[in-house]
């Protein structure tokens, strides 16, 4: 775990981090001590020529000299093998076998050179000659790698406000077409980009509404000042507002405005506080909508629909407090929250949104247990696995890797300590001279511990009732068939911690949660278990 100490300074880099680099360079050597060898053997012979006395003498050190190499890169590997994370005791000879192995190249740039220079009045077979051309060649772009790749092309797909429509509106699934970029006169409002029609194109091919079902558009991008549209659900008889995700640099810092600051409602509530960069975006959709008389001109439109928020992500986030703020103009607002943030909410908000916000999770998505004081909990419980690893670091990185190519039970993959094997725990990494030890004692944090240390940042929730979407059974990557979903009531409780997967990104993904929401409601055999005992009621669309 603590940085190599080399040539009086400390890298970043640990003794244990040469296992897979080694190996590679290995890997090389010996084919390259193979190949020689082997052509040392075959036309030993024909050596007899002019100049063949100084290339036997030439192939005859290279051998030696890749065989002190390969050596010397084995035992370099071997001692990375050994101990643990926080434990390089075991390792404390990484330093002079690094050295020995820098000393190496000098003879090897040395021989090199020689080599290139004596090759040039050899009269000898040309196989031979070859021979010694390509080890040259070979030795120079091991030396000398190329870096200048250029970069190849690649698309992101974007994350528009019409997947979380989509999704709201039960539709089939996303088209794999492409988009068609149309121009024509307009009957919705445009702000912002979007000059060729291409994102709105987007929207009225993934959700299948007309254009005059839209009342506004906007894809105006600042920070604290997001995306979103407004459009009528004749099916669902709703005027729906959808706030965009995360999706620019902009919505980036907005994320990271992660202070909490006070929310005036205009209610009687105690402690009315919220996350503050997506409380000063929901404030600018808000004033969007009820200044600029969004709002009240689809009203205009459609009076007797009732208004719903949806969003994703960030836009999620927003659109929970957006609810807040229109709920006493709008008492019959409903929300839909797709991956919320869970750093959101006060106790006192959280537990008023639940009357009309329902926020939809999928599996180990890492957006909706992300708070400052779920950071600061995933510190100290990766410092305290870390000091009680008992298993070197390349076996922790191949069992990770197995599981992303092949799958497996996520039980047999514990993101937490067990609490077993105490009396084989190494010492934590509490300083060098502590963990050059063969031996150390169990460790146990006390309770002045930093690791034990309370937040000073105050606790925030998720917004409004929560329904988890679960992948049934294991989950392999190389396999095909299709992931099993089922979906149930669950408490905030649930999601106090982060938890570390493989799918803790993915399941995050639009088009993830799309096809889990798919599959719940083509399946009739699906079915959400019943609220707790209590718990208000909320209208499903």
């Amino acid at each position: 775990m603590p940085g190599l100490v080399l040539f009086g300074r400390r890298w970043a880099i640990a003794s244990d981090d040469l296992v897979f680099p080694g190996f590679f360079e290995l890997f090389l050597r010996v084919l390259w001590w193979v190949g020689i060898l082997a052509l040392y053997l075959r036309h030993r012979e024909k050596l007899d020529c002019a100049g063949g006395a100084l290339l036997s003498s030439y192939l005859i050190v290279l051998i030696v000299l890749l065989a002190v190499v390969i050596c010397a890169v084995s035992a370099i590997v071997y001692v990375s093998m050994k101990g643990t994370i926080c434990n390089p005791g075991p390792r404390k000879s990484m330093s002079k076998l690094l050295y020995i192995r820098l000393a190496l190249f000098l003879p090897e740039v040395v021989w090199a050179s020689l080599g290139a220079a004596w090759i040039q009045g050899v009269e000898c077979d040309r196989t031979v000659v070859n021979g010694i051309i390509a080890t040259v060649i070979v030795r120079t772009l091991i030396w000398c790698p190329a870096t200048s790749r250029r970069a190849s092309p690649f698309s992101i797909s974007n994350r528009t406000t019409s997947g979380i429509s989509r999704s709201l509106l039960r539709r089939s699934a996303i088209p794999q077409g492409r988009p068609s970029c149309r121009s024509r006169t307009t009957e919705y409002e445009l702000v912002g980009g979007d000059q060729l029609n291409c994102h709105f194109g987007s929207i009225l091919q993934t959700t299948g509404l007309q254009y005059r079902d839209f009342i506004h558009i906007s894809f105006h991008d600042k920070v604290y000042e997001l995306p979103f549209l407004v459009a009528l659900d004749h099916r669902e008889e709703s005027v729906v507002v959808a706030v965009r995700g995360t999706m620019s640099l902009q919505d980036i810092l907005t994320d990271l405005s992660a202070e909490s600051e006070t929310l005036d409602l205009g209610c009687e509530l105690q402690d009315c506080v919220a996350h503050k960069g997506i409380s000063q975006a929901a404030r600018y959709v808000y004033r969007r909508l009820i200044n600029d008389g969004i709002l009240s001109q689809a009203f205009s439109v459609a009076p007797e629909y009732r208004l719903v928020l949806v969003g994703h992500s960030l836009g999620a986030g927003a659109a929970a407090l957006l609810a807040l703020m229109l709920k006493n103009t709008y008492p019959h607002v409903r929300c839909y929250a797709f991956s919320p943030p869970r750093g959101l909410l006060s106790k006192s908000l959280y537990e008023y949104s639940k009357s009309f916000i329902v926020s939809l999770i999928l599996g180990k998505d890492v957006i909706p247990r992300l708070s400052v004081t779920n950071l600061e909990d995933l510190k100290k419980r990766i410092l305290r696995v870390i000091a009680h690893c008992n298993k070197p670091k390349y076996k922790i990185l191949l069992h990770g890797c197995w599981y992303e190519l092949f799958g497996g039970d996520p039980g047999n993959f514990p993101t937490e300590l067990d609490g077993v094997n105490q009396e084989n725990l190494t010492q934590p990494l509490l300083g060098e001279q502590s963990l050059l030890t063969h031996s150390s004692p169990a460790y146990n944090c006390s309770d002045d511990s930093p690791l034990h240390s309370p937040s000073k940042y105050p606790t925030l929730y998720p917004p409004g009732r929560i329904i988890h979407l679960e992948e049934n059974g294991p989950s392999g990557r190389l396999c095909c068939s299709a992931a099993q979903y089922s979906a149930r009531w669950s408490h905030e409780s649930e999601f106090s911690r982060i938890l570390i997967g493989p799918k803790m990104l993915t399941d995050h993904m639009p088009d993830i949660l799309m096809r889990a929401l798919d599959h719940l409601v083509s399946d009739r055999a699906a079915c959400v278990s019943c609220p707790a005992q209590g718990a208000s009621h909320v209208d499903m669309v």
